[in-house]
């Protein structure tokens, strides 16, 4: 028998802000950080790695949450964990006192989503197997335990989600054997259209993703009109009208503001307009959507939990969504995501814009075309390229694909010299520089 024998937790900050990656018409000044715990035990080879995303301050909270989310798996079987992550997620979630800090939102939540996420790549790693295939081997009946359905039936039941299932088990092999003939899962960049690079790295960056393979790209926007019409137009000069065009506001607008500001947009004829508004406001993303189609409207980067997202599906809110890996409880609740989308036709196309959630979400992607959606119209998912160096097993994109994992687990572990490096306050950088207000 293997336990858990301790909780290590770091607060991981990276100085990105320095060079304005990141930068948007919100958020100007982040430095893309983490939460991120171990679970370790008594194997040395075997330990659980997971993490939230954050942006600079406040990272210290959430690591305290997660360490107090943590400490009741200290002394428990790895193995009896494992086999039924379902009810560990539910047990870990039912912590009433943690729980009425939330519920389901905010520090706790994002805590909750470190924790899980450290599960599943300790259940992954225990297999031997890379997330995507654990996930994808599990039987329907498996993933529908595993699923976190309170609060949903109205949208989705779990017998709905068991047939869905059972109805793609038999050609999941295909399907892998397919991305791997295509090179991988289709992805799309943003690292060339952070808000505060200036007009010379802005084609730089656009010519080089065109020459790497990419068909779709997206740029932040919402500072200012005039500047963003400037942009979007030495956009499509570089990448030529054939390619993908997505822009991203970041939550900036109001609901009359977001029709107007798209309507004078559209001439660029972009893909979708992301984050148009509050993240909480879904009756405000339906009346956008109705009002700028046919550009479409994505979101969920800052969806809190599920019934968020069974809400955005059921007021045909969202063309795109865009959960993401480390903001949902982890595995559990994504899991239920996937399901309620494809019920109603929505493709997924997961957020990844911060340090780490490339190395989560191509695992996720890679799930639902095998064994949920078993489509790849309409779906792409995001690739930021920074900071992989940092992470063991840092995700691989060839000519605009994510390439299939192969190494067991959730690729969540970071390298020990980077958290020695960039942990916050005490890492060898931060000690070596005075404090700054982006930290």
């Amino acid at each position: 028998m293997t336990t858990i024998t301790g909780v290590r937790t770091h607060d991981v900050r990276f100085p990105t802000s320095l060079r304005l990656d990141g930068s948007d018409a919100m958020n100007h000044d982040a430095d893309y950080s983490a939460a991120y715990v171990v679970l370790e035990t008594e194997d040395p080879r075997l330990a659980g790695h997971g993490f939230t995303f954050t942006i600079g301050r406040g990272t210290d909270l959430v690591a305290e949450a997660v360490r107090q989310r943590a400490l009741p798996l200290v002394g428990r079987d790895v193995g009896e964990l494992c086999r039924d992550l379902g009810a560990v997620y539910r047990e870990l979630g039912a912590d009433s006192q943690l729980r009425w800090l939330g519920p389901e939102k905010g520090v706790v939540h994002l805590a909750l989503a470190a924790v899980m996420n450290a599960l599943w790549d300790l259940a992954a790693r225990l297999a031997g197997k890379p997330l995507w295939r654990l996930l994808a081997e599990m039987s329907p009946e498996e993933l529908v335990a595993a699923t976190d359905f309170r609060y949903v039936t109205d949208a989705l039941t779990p017998d709905e989600a068991l047939a869905m299932l059972r109805e793609m088990e038999p050609t999941r092999a295909a399907r892998v054997a397919q991305l791997r003939e295509r090179g991988g899962y289709p992805c799309y960049t943003t690292s060339a259209g952070w808000l505060g690079y200036d007009d010379d790295k802005l084609r730089r960056l656009l010519k080089e993703a065109v020459d790497a393979g990419y068909r779709h790209v997206k740029l932040k926007v919402g500072r200012d009109l005039a500047e963003d019409v400037r942009r979007l137009r030495i956009a499509r000069e570089v990448i030529g009208w054939d390619a993908n065009l997505m822009i991203d506001a970041n939550q900036v607008w109001d609901v009359p503001q977001a029709i107007e500001w798209v309507g004078r947009l559209a001439e660029f004829r972009p893909l979708w307009i992301e984050e148009p508004t509050s993240p909480d406001d879904v009756l405000g993303h339906a009346a956008i959507r109705r009002a700028v189609a046919p550009v479409g409207v994505a979101t969920g980067e800052h969806g809190m939990n599920r019934v968020l997202f069974k809400q955005l599906f059921q007021a045909s809110a969202i063309d795109y969504c865009q959960l993401d890996s480390a903001r949902l409880a982890g595995v559990n609740e994504i899991l239920a995501v996937y399901l309620m989308a494809n019920k109603f036709g929505v493709p997924v196309c997961p957020h990844a814009g911060g340090v780490g959630l490339c190395e989560l979400v191509q695992h996720l992607s890679i799930f639902d075309f095998v064994a949920v959606s078993g489509s790849l119209d309409g779906r792409v998912t995001e690739y930021v390229d920074h900071l992989h160096e940092h992470f063991v097993d840092p995700c691989l994109v060839l000519d605009g694909h994510y390439v299939l994992p192969e190494a067991p687990g959730y690729s969540a572990r970071m390298h020990e010299r980077s958290l020695l490096e960039f942990g916050y306050p005490g890492g060898g950088y931060w000690q070596s520089r005075a404090p700054r207000g982006g930290a």
